[in-house]
């Protein structure tokens, strides 16, 4: 078995973050490349709040994700299948998601996390459980303090 990571937590397919992740675990899990460490949550935490977004059941989108397909396939089945939230539903979605861990119910869980994996020393630049992800698979998280809005270009 060679084990890999699925997508960050931050990835979007369709406007929807953290759902291509969701749908690597599945893929990754299926064919043994998905450290037991993912296996309790299959279909819980973050991918349950995903799939009750979407009013999917875990079993029916593990059966659609396994019969193959893009992301974005995926995601009109989703929508087919389930329901089609709006553009704003999916921005509260996201933030709510993004946000998670940051001044919320999980702050104490986060540092938990954070002292379990090793990562306490990380505390000041882990606000969020996205972030504790991205820091505990080896990557770096988006810094949204240094956020700048989009230029203007001049088309000339």
């Amino acid at each position: 078995m060679s084990e890999q990571l699925p997508r960050s937590p931050y990835d979007i397919v369709g406007g929807l973050v953290y759902f291509p992740r969701m749908l690597d675990k599945i893929r990754l899990h299926a064919r043994g490349d998905l450290s037991e460490a993912y296996h309790n949550n299959l279909g819980r935490e973050f991918d349950g709040h995903c799939l009750a977004f979407l009013q999917i059941k875990y079993a029916d989108l593990r059966e659609r994700v396994l019969a193959g397909g893009s992301d974005e396939e995926i995601l009109e089945w989703c929508y087919a299948n389930g329901r089609r939230p709006g553009e704003g539903e999916v921005e509260i979605f996201n933030g709510f998601l993004q946000k998670a861990g940051w001044r919320d119910a999980s702050s104490e869980r986060l540092a938990i996390l954070l002292q379990r994996s090793g990562l306490g020393h990380l505390d000041h630049r882990c606000a969020t459980r996205f972030d504790f992800i991205e820091f505990d698979e080896g990557r770096t998280p988006p810094d949204f303090h240094r956020w700048e809005p989009p230029r203007l270009v001049q088309s000339g």
